[in-house]
């Protein structure tokens, strides 16, 4: 049976949503994260970069979420959450499946990872760590995040999906920066289209199903 190897509170749980909507068998190898937030040593075991998701499908281990999603719905989609390759609508698509890790998660990762700092540094520097850390966000990641949200925006007024009118796994792919935008950022919680786009998802049976699955391992890091 297709294993899902899910690290909890991850970009996993796009994979689970996929599943649900095609209706695939599969199960699920939950991973707790240590105490430095990191992975477990164990996913090693199954791709030697140690970070999830990961799937094992008919002897093929395939890592990286974008791969993912083109993988299971190539071989297991029948046509399904993808639009007419050729169309208007194709082009869209391959670009939002991909921009999701290559364009929207960069500065977002960048944002928890700065915010951090302070945290993780002596206590007698954290003042400093702290001013260095609210500088970096404030005049680099921020503004960087307020573009990306401006067009993520501007392309769900197109049709109310990433795509177009429909739904597709270019949605699946958004959904986890879309998810981390409104966590974190007053711009995106008081964006309509966002907030929107939000509401439908978890809407979806397949999604609620979904988190059901996990429980308490799904979310987004905070």
């Amino acid at each position: 049976m297709l294993t899902v190897h899910y690290l909890e509170k991850s970009r996993a749980h796009r994979i689970l949503w996929l599943l649900e909507e095609l209706g695939l068998e599969y199960r699920v190898e939950t991973y707790e994260r240590g105490a430095d937030y990191r992975a477990p040593e164990s996913l090693k075991r199954v791709h030697p970069l140690g970070k999830s998701p990961v799937i094992e499908d008919d002897g093929q281990v395939v890592a990286e979420s974008g791969a993912i999603l083109e993988y299971l719905l190539a071989r297991h989609g029948e046509g399904r959450l993808r639009p007419a390759i050729g169309s208007a609508e194709w082009v869209r698509y391959l670009y939002w499946l991909h921009a999701a890790e290559g364009s929207a998660m960069p500065p977002l990762v960048m944002r928890l990872v700065f915010a951090s700092i302070p945290k993780r540094v002596p206590f007698f520097i954290r003042p400093v760590a702290k001013m260095i850390s609210q500088g970096a966000i404030a005049s680099f990641i921020d503004p960087q995040l307020r573009v990306q949200i401006a067009y993520w925006s501007r392309e769900l007024t197109r049709g109310g999906w990433f795509a177009g009118r429909d739904f597709s796994a270019a949605d699946i792919a958004m959904s986890y920066p879309v998810e981390a935008a409104l966590s974190r950022l007053p711009e995106a919680r008081g964006n309509p289209q966002l907030v929107a786009f939000s509401e439908a998802i978890k809407a979806r049976p397949a999604y609620q199903r979904a988190e059901a699955k996990v429980g308490d391992a799904a979310g987004i890091p905070s």
